[in-house]
């Protein structure tokens, strides 16, 4: 039966509306100010912001790291997602050295296929460089992943400078876009040495380790890169205001870079590592939490347009998996949970505290993603012909963030205790209700989006 949601306001990035939407199948069939259809179920959102379904291009579920597996499957994460609005996200497929690409990516579909509640899709990690990995790159488009990772740290994963560059000239060639994780890990390896030789081991020592400085010797480093190789590239996670000024003179040089953010480094600082008990290790991520003025700095970029997108980097573990580094900060697994909160986040500290117009929150939540990872315009509006992904979202009332309401895979909320503004009604996935109230209703419905080529 064709759903007709009537009386809402329409989010989109480039305006607001007060219009009617009808749904029919799994697609959006019409939008206009008024629309009666004898043949629809009539659900009423009057007074509510209808948001694009959102997309988060930037999680971990199910990645072994750090000993451990992370608390949140594809199942599990894909609850999460579902309730926070999330209707879309796009993991990373992660083998290891010495592994093929073709290997990780089915491996990646075997903890995906039919487990997940919101759509996916998959960056490829490419974190070995060799013939085989170059003659494997095309095969991945075929198979609708066209977006890449890299990482300038963790011996594991980064591939070093030449073979980084080699990769960008072949982003370039076949018309795919690589995201970096920016650090420099010789520094960071040394000065971790020189924590652990003055027996400072806990989670204090872990920003000290990973200063803004390197983050933004890493970008630098990247973008010169990239210029060279004459490719775009996106700086993943983006934390500190010193490496946004890397991105700034790159820009100014005439370079096409993207930037991502996540709500922890706009919301949180490095204060939070000094609590006491061990308390600092549900904050422990990299890069660190920075400081109040790299907030700030964020968040002004942020609705300058020079961050395009905000994602979660949603890596969860439990507190007894954090517990594995009470005596050794540099066990504590990194990364926390996140998918649950980015939009209500988003919207109460940005649109309803005026530092960002609802419109910029569909972008940087629904639309650019979409774009920048080639699922547009599949995905990321409100629009006739796209898939019927809809965040019903009531301004009005106050809501808080507890770790007892949420459907991660976890047993803490890092924003526990804060405030919310309003709430999420109902999420709609392709035309059906998957959310309402907080209530999953479906959660086995994602389906693999294949991706094509960056389009922002």
């Amino acid at each position: 039966m064709k759903k007709l949601l009537k009386g809402g306001t329409v989010i989109n990035a480039h305006g607001t509306k007060k219009a009617d939407v009808l749904i029919d199948g799994e697609v959006i069939a019409q939008i206009a100010p008024e629309i009666t259809c004898d043949d629809a179920e009539v659900v009423d959102v009057s007074g509510k912001l209808l948001f694009p379904g959102f997309i988060d291009a930037h999680t971990h579920f199910d990645l072994d790291v750090c000993n451990t597996t992370t608390a949140d499957d594809f199942y599990t994460g894909g609850r999460s997602a579902l309730r926070g609005g999330t209707t879309m996200v796009i993991d990373f497929a992660c083998p290891n050295k010495g592994e093929s690409l073709q290997y990780g990516l089915d491996l990646w579909h075997k903890k995906a296929d039919g487990k997940t509640g919101c759509d996916y899709g998959f960056h490829m990690t490419i974190d070995d460089w060799n013939e085989e990995i170059i003659a494997e790159l095309p095969k991945m488009f075929e198979q609708g992943v066209s977006s890449f990772k890299m990482y300038m740290t963790y011996p594991a994963m980064m591939i070093g400078d030449e073979a980084m560059f080699l990769a960008l000239r072949k982003m370039k060639e076949l018309g795919g876009i690589a995201g970096v994780h920016c650090e420099n890990a010789g520094v960071i390896d040394a000065l971790i040495k020189e924590k652990k030789a003055a027996g400072e081991l806990s989670p204090a020592s872990h920003p000290q380790c990973r200063p803004s400085i390197l983050e933004a010797e890493a970008i630098s480093r990247l973008l010169k890169m990239a210029s060279v190789a004459d490719v775009p590239v996106v700086i993943v996670h983006l934390s500190s205001e010193d490496g946004l000024r890397e991105v700034e003179a790159a820009r100014a040089r005439g370079q096409k870079v993207y930037v991502e953010t996540c709500p922890h480094y706009l919301l949180m600082d490095d204060s939070l590592y000094s609590k006491p008990d061990f308390e600092g290790a549900k904050y422990v991520c990299a890069p660190p939490l920075r400081k109040e003025t790299d907030n700030e700095a964020l968040w002004r970029a942020l609705a300058d347009g020079e961050i395009q997108t905000v994602s979660t980097d949603h890596c969860s573990f439990t507190l007894t998996q954090k517990a594995a580094g009470r005596d050794d900060f540099t066990k504590i697994p990194g990364g926390m949970p996140g998918v649950e909160t980015r939009g209500v986040l988003l919207y109460t500290y940005g649109v309803a505290a005026g530092r960002i117009s609802a419109e910029r929150m569909a972008e940087v939540l629904s639309e650019a993603p979409a774009k920048l990872y080639g699922a547009y315009p599949r995905k990321g509006h409100i629009a006739v012909g796209a898939d019927a992904d809809i965040v019903v979202y009531e301004p009005n009332g106050k809501t808080m963030i507890t770790a007892a309401d949420q459907a991660a895979n976890v047993d803490y909320a890092p924003y526990e205790g804060y405030a919310v503004a309003g709430h999420i009604a109902s999420v709609w996935l392709r035309g059906k209700c998957v959310v309402r109230e907080g209530e999953i209703l479906e959660d086995r419905g994602g389906v693999f989006i294949p991706r094509g080529k960056s389009d922002l």
